[in-house]
């Protein structure tokens, strides 16, 4: 064989490595509550997740953080936040609070395993120096916003009198989605990067949409769809459910036509429970986002694909974290994770092959502003101190209700709780005063995990942030 035919071999042999890598489409919903999908509540109208969901695999047992930072924490980085400083509470867009700049995100570890990397969407990890935001941080390109909440039509965020436009293109401000809903505009980005993708390369898209958090707004057409309702807030709510519904629709439409479908893993999961306090149901479940309760940490999601998944058609209950699909993303494109001291452990063996979790034990939260806590070891689930503010199963919406049901109701608590939630999913029934040894057992497991924690970063709102200095527009340059 002669040296150009040798070269030319290794080529061919690289470009069909690549090619055989599946691409990933991660689209994470936010503020989605257990029971706000049709394959749990037939009142919502979500056609395209039901069927992906139901020729997929639907997790029953998801495991997100109460909030939005922390969980798009661990899907960047495999590691819970109390070990990133990101546990206490969200990132303000005023703080410098930020994913730490040593950490290898996961669009930089594929990258490294031959990928191309996009984001569209929500960031909410920090943005006070460039070397925060998304470009930076591994993503070829990136259509979105920085902040954690916004109007979805102006993409204007306002903090008190701190009022400035949030949404960029790479690191460009981007003006020309103004009066556009944001649903759209990033369907129609994501489906403007599938049409353009070069498909000898695998592709990872991170998806984050800003659907369905607060502000409640959604084109009439949505908010029609639910005539039924009595309820306004819970009307256009569940009509931003179905809008972002249609968009996900779109998408996986164009990764048909384009071919990308036969050899892609899609993932789809909130970032945390819903906030009934809004407009979100989690029933059965109790609790609300930003509680330690199931229905606060408990996820909606599933996986899809049309031809690397062995079982399909089934609810997988096998125990799982946001910190684990970094690994498994990873081991999915054929890479190994080198990092000991990551929290996240790969589940491709029970999400490709129906296999058994890999995983019999995780971290809900352990904050660093108040003595609270919680975690899982196989059945069993306890919490130190208050779980939150939203305690009961909050009921869905109807017609006469007494609205102080979805207010924070800032019960009391013993110092600690202890629940089976295999036996016991709803949280009924606390065991502590039962069972004193289970107890003791899970409280010293509980002092091992904070052996570990690292303090919180500092929220204090930092002055220099206020869009007024940067021409109207939220913007790096202020740590």
């Amino acid at each position: 064989m002669n040296y150009i035919s040798f070269v030319c071999l290794i080529v061919t042999s690289v470009l069909c490595e690549c090619a055989e890598k599946p691409h990933i489409i991660f689209i994470v919903a936010d503020d989605l509550g257990w029971n706000d999908v049709g394959y749990r509540n037939p009142q919502m109208i979500t056609p395209n997740l039901d069927r992906l969901a139901k020729a997929g695999v639907i997790l029953n047992s998801s495991y997100v953080q109460p909030l939005c930072s922390p969980s798009r924490n661990c899907f960047m980085s495999g590691y819970f936040p109390y070990h990133t400083g990101l546990q206490d509470d969200v990132i303000a867009v005023n703080e410098a609070k930020h994913l730490p700049a040593n950490l290898t995100t996961i669009p930089q570890k594929l990258k490294q395993l031959g990928y191309d990397a996009h984001m569209v969407g929500k960031w909410h990890l920090g943005f006070c120096n460039w070397k925060y935001t998304p470009t930076e941080r591994g993503f070829d390109s990136y259509l979105g916003y920085y902040s954690g909440a916004e109007e979805y039509f102006t993409h204007i965020h306002q903090r008190s009198s701190e009022v400035g436009l949030d949404f960029r293109f790479n690191k460009t401000v981007y003006r020309d989605a103004n009066g556009t809903y944001s649903a759209n505009v990033f369907a129609d980005r994501a489906i403007e990067i599938i049409r353009s993708h070069d498909n000898s390369k695998p592709l990872y898209l991170y998806l984050p949409f800003q659907s369905v958090h607060e502000p409640l707004e959604v084109p009439a057409k949505y908010e029609n769809m639910y005539k039924n309702i009595e309820t306004i807030s819970r009307r256009v709510y569940c009509g931003m459910v179905s809008a972002l519904d249609e968009a996900v629709g779109n998408i996986t439409q164009v990764l048909e036509e384009n071919g990308l479908m036969d050899n892609l893993l899609l993932v789809f999961t909130t970032d945390n429970g819903g906030p009934t306090y809004t407009a979100s149901n989690n029933l059965p479940l109790r609790g609300a986002k930003n509680t330690l309760w199931e229905g606060g940490t408990k996820g909606t999601g599933f996986i899809y694909s049309k031809n690397l998944l062995k079982k399909t058609g089934y609810l997988n209950t096998g125990m799982m974290h946001a910190v684990d699909w970094y690994p498994t993303l990873v081991e999915l494109a054929g890479g190994e994770n080198t990092d000991p001291n990551m929290d996240g452990v790969s589940q491709y063996d029970m999400l490709i092959n129906g296999g058994p979790s890999k995983r019999n034990e995780f971290v809900y939260n352990i904050y660093d502003d108040r003595e609270a806590a919680a975690i899982r070891f196989g059945d069993l689930k306890l919490m130190q101190g208050s779980p939150g503010d939203h305690n009961g199963w909050a009921p869905l919406p109807h017609l006469g209700i007494d609205e102080g049901v979805y207010e924070a109701d800032n019960q009391v608590f013993p110092p600690f709780m202890l629940y089976n939630i295999t036996a016991d999913p709803t949280e009924h029934f606390d065991l502590s005063a039962k069972y004193p040894d289970l107890l003791d057992m899970m409280k010293k497991r509980l002092e091992n995990w904070k052996k570990s924690r690292v303090p919180a970063q500092d929220p204090s709102p930092v002055p220099k942030a206020n869009p007024k200095y940067y021409g109207g527009v939220w913007s790096p340059g202020w740590c």
